[in-house]
């Protein structure tokens, strides 16, 4: 899923602190620590951080298998 660039409900640019925060939260540092010394006070903002996933690597072997699988059968077809 991509990272939301701004917040759903009040509108605030959420995207340009998104790295910041995983680089933190990898480091071991406490999420609520971490979204008070980015300046998100909101809990609407916080929410967007604390809740994003990304799947892209999750969904990316399906494609590869799609793709491979689109040219396996345009060559049966030839």
């Amino acid at each position: 899923m991509l990272v939301p660039v701004r917040c759903f409900t009040c509108g605030n640019l959420v995207s340009d602190k998104f790295e910041e925060y995983q680089n933190k939260i990898k480091s071991g540092e406490e999420p609520a620590k971490i979204l008070d010394s980015l300046g998100i006070k909101r809990y609407c903002c916080r929410r967007m951080l604390l809740t994003t996933v990304e799947t892209i690597q999750q969904v990316l072997p399906f494609y590869e298998a799609m793709y491979k699988r689109n040219i396996d059968i345009q060559s049966e077809l030839e």
